[in-house]
């Protein structure tokens, strides 16, 4: 397989994942674990998280849609308090590896994001937006859900970033740390790696590339 492109997750990729911040919040809320999985896990077409992700809701209607499914499974969590708990730290080895890439290979970012539309949004302070958008600008191109009324899994979402970057599936190798995102990406042709850390991504990206980074 020849490789001309790499699409990129961002949350959990590019960044720490969010997953630790939402379990350490159910800890020390006394919550089931996995209790905001779960919810964004149900009806994961079309519940709220789904909704917002798409650009098909506002961030006050996310705020009390995601409010009532979460007082439904038991424990009432308000959407802009898991919105709080999105911004993950950049990983400097990933951006480093990033830079590398680029020399040789088209880099896309294809994320799920929201547009919450408040300040610096997820990421909490300005110091910290502004190094999400350094990392966003190293990008040939960047692909958002809530612009695109689209979001992953859905196959539409890939087939447009293989269009823009006007490569084949089988030319790409793609990144991200959610199985659900990976299976239909796989499913078009592309290599896919399933991120768990910042090493296993690189020793992973290493091998589906032929390179040492």
């Amino acid at each position: 397989m020849i490789v001309r492109a790499i699409l990129w997750d961002f949350g959990g990729v590019m960044t720490t994942s969010p997953f630790e911040a939402f379990a350490s919040f159910e800890v020390a809320c006394g919550l089931p674990p996995n209790f905001i999985r779960d919810i964004n896990a149900t009806n994961p077409e079309t519940n709220a998280w789904a909704r917002f992700e798409a650009n098909q809701s506002s961030l006050d209607e996310f705020d009390r849609e995601f409010e009532a499914e979460s007082r439904a499974a038991g424990h009432s969590i308000p959407g802009r308090v898991v919105l709080g708990l999105l911004g993950g730290e950049v990983r400097p080895r990933m951006v480093e590896v990033l830079k590398r890439c680029k020399q040789d290979y088209q880099v896309t970012c294809l994320t799920n994001n929201m547009n919450t539309g408040e300040g610096p949004g997820i990421w909490g302070t300005q110091v910290r937006a502004a190094e999400v958008d350094a990392t966003m600008a190293l990008f040939d191109l960047v692909i958002e859900s809530s612009k695109e009324g689209l979001r992953k899994p859905d196959p539409r979402i890939y087939t447009l970033a293989c269009s823009r970057m006007q490569v084949s599936p089988t030319e790409v190798v793609y990144l991200d740390d959610l199985g659900i995102n990976l299976k239909p990406a796989r499913a078009l042709g592309m290599r896919t790696i399933k991120v768990t850390s910042e090493a296993q991504a690189v020793a992973d990206l290493e091998i589906a590339l032929g390179l040492t980074f």
